[in-house]
């Protein structure tokens, strides 16, 4: 057989970037067997194809691959000098390949599998952090390896600012996100004091720790398929910013005060689905003016609020198919000082199980601060910081439909957290409570297909107050309520439509109280009375006020009590009252003419 002779342009390998290489020209030769022993096969290959295409084919397929790519990269963090063991810092490691990606345009930061300890690293536009399944990055248990992001200011007033230390920070970023499937674990256990007055192992607590996620001023952020664990402080905090999505997540914080899952502040199109959050504050706060807000599909465990607003202009904002369990601290929580709106939001399908609260609106100037006495302690006899009629705190057009549960009046410590919180006794006999005071307005609320079990065991002592402070704050501040279902107080536009109110124990309260309420609709109401209780329901002040088709499932003195001579155009149309032994009840200067009876 004859050889056939094949010329071969010398080439020298040089490393431009890992997984990719290029081809140069030599002006020596050299031999086949020398040229072979320099290159790998897909070099050989590359350079072979070149020769039958031609030399200016070889050059042009490189340089197009070298610009093509662009945007959609990925960058191993070992490749930058990451070790991934637990114990090394990967801190700049991971910062400088977040920087490389950013620079040439965006792509994705691959954080393979292991351990990779860091402090304080910066999120940039157009970058992918990607954590892989076996990979958990694991926040420095060293203070030291923590700064403040001074481009953040701090929100909150003097006495009370939120910090912004963080884990992993981005400010006026766009297109960023990070994914896992691997975690993110904050060791937020090394920033709590074992002794009050002490610093934590960390070295630095209180507004010190980190965030393990902070945005401000950002655009397009999406946090997915991921695991948060022991946050430090709040595991995912969002300021100012648009078009944020959060999917996929399994948060898991209880192990320092503060553990919040979610908290938004003034964020703008924002959707959660998919999430389970057992934190040990706010499941997912949203304060100031956040607008255009969906949570769906999700399951909430905390200590304190699941749906926590506070303060500015909120929305536009829809919460749904969701399960709240095991919330000691009211799921869902509305507190507005004057100059607040709250407006145009829907909760339905919801599971409440085992749950304090379970719905507080309150509205209006809080309690005058008292030194040493902390925002969220009952006081006695609370005096009311001065009102504003000119900028009352509204709430309108808020509905609650499809919910079904269970409300305790025994909160426990949760099951999991690390360490123990005390309970007020506010929190023990709870019921839904819409209260405005200081020329605030609650108006358009209504409840429909709302089936609730209460702790009961309220006492004659609880149903005989009349006199609430006059105040709006946390919903244990009222102390234990008069009504064990809904009390309501300087409202008006209320409905209630097919809404069943049971008691697990005997309770002497009313299970629902009207306080200068008007224009309400209640329809097909079921609810239960006490032999032993004045009545199983009172008004004081109500006008306007339609009943149809209520029933009271077991016996009591009264169906209505109505107290003082401004009750007005009352109707009572049809319905099964007849475990009452009087249908109603008058005192302190009410009189018969106010309620019309249509059996």
């Amino acid at each position: 057989m004859r050889l056939l002779s094949v010329a071969i342009t010398p080439v020298r390998l040089i490393a431009v970037e890992e997984n990719s290489v290029a081809l140069k020209l030599e002006s020596a030769q050299m031999t086949r067997r020398q040229w072979l022993g320099q290159v790998t096969l897909p070099a050989v290959g590359a350079a072979l194809g070149a020769g039958i295409l031609g030399e200016k084919t070889m050059f042009a397929a490189p340089k197009a691959a070298a610009v093509n790519d662009l945007g959609a990269r990925v960058y191993n963090v070992r490749a930058f000098g990451a070790k991934g063991d637990g114990v090394a810092l990967d801190t700049a490691a991971l910062q400088a390949a977040i920087d490389a990606c950013t620079k040439d345009g965006g792509g994705t930061v691959l954080v393979p599998a292991g351990t990779f300890v860091v402090g304080t690293v910066e999120l940039k536009s157009n970058v992918t952090l990607r954590i892989a399944a076996g990979a958990k990055v694991l926040g420095s248990s060293d203070g030291k390896q923590y700064h403040a992001v001074d481009a953040i200011p701090l929100h909150g007033d003097s006495t009370l600012e939120d910090g912004n230390w963080a884990l992993f920070f981005a400010v006026n970023a766009k297109n960023v996100t990070v994914e896992g499937p691997g975690t993110i674990d904050g060791q937020g256990g090394q920033f709590h004091s074992v002794v009050r007055g002490t610093p934590p192992p960390s070295g630095i607590g209180g507004n010190k720790r980190p965030y393990q996620i902070l945005v401000y001023r950002c655009e397009d952020f999406v946090v997915r398929d991921l695991s948060l664990l022991d946050c430090a402080y709040h595991s995912i905090r969002v300021i100012q910013s648009k078009r944020v999505h959060m999917d996929g997540l399994y948060i898991h914080d209880r192990v320092n005060s503060n553990n919040d899952g979610f908290h938004f502040i003034s964020a703008e199109y924002v959707t959660v689905t998919n999430c389970t959050v057992l934190s040990q504050d706010d499941a997912c706060a949203l304060f100031g003016s956040c607008r255009f807000v969906t949570v769906t599909n999700c399951v909430f465990s905390t200590r304190w609020s699941v749906f926590r607003f506070g303060g500015g202009v909120a929305e536009n904002i829809t919460v749904s198919n969701c399960i709240l369990y095991e919330v000691y601290g009211c799921p869902i929580k509305f507190h507005g000082r004057p100059g607040t709106r709250y407006e145009n939001m829907s909760f339905s399908n919801l599971v409440l199980k085992d749950v304090t609260g379970p719905i507080h609106i309150s509205m209006g100037p809080s309690a005058k601060r008292v030194p040493g006495v902390s925002g969220t302690q009952t006081q006695a006899n609370p005096e009311p910081e001065p009102a504003d009629p000119s900028n009352p705190a509204i709430v309108r057009n808020i509905s609650f439909s499809n919910i079904h549960g269970t409300v305790t009046t025994d909160p426990p410590q949760l099951r999991d957290a690390t360490f123990t919180s005390n309970y007020n006794m506010g929190e023990r006999r709870s019921c839904i409570a819409l209260s405005a005071v200081g020329g605030s307005i609650i108006e358009n609320v209504s409840f429909d297909n709302v089936h609730l079990t209460f702790g009961g065991g309220g006492t004659a002592e609880d149903a005989a107050r009349r006199s609430l402070p006059q105040i709006a704050g946390e919903y244990f501040m009222l102390g234990p309520m008069p009504a064990y279902g809904l009390y309501a107080r300087n409202s008006r536009g209320i409905t209630l439509n097919n809404v069943r109110f049971q008691v697990a124990t005997p309770d002497l309260r009313p299970a629902l109280i009207f306080d200068h309420v008007e224009d309400a609709a209640i329809s097909a109401l079921s609810v239960q009375g006490n032999a032993s209780a004045e009545s199983v329901m009172r008004f004081t002040a109500a006008r306007d006020v339609l009943f149809t088709g209520t029933r009271v499932l077991t016996p009591s003195p009264a169906f209505l009590q109505l107290e003082g001579a401004e009750n007005e155009c009352i109707t009572i149309d049809g319905g099964d009252l007849s475990r009452s032994s009087a249908v109603l009840a008058f005192k302190d200067g009410a009189v018969a003419s106010s309620v019309k009876l249509r059996q």
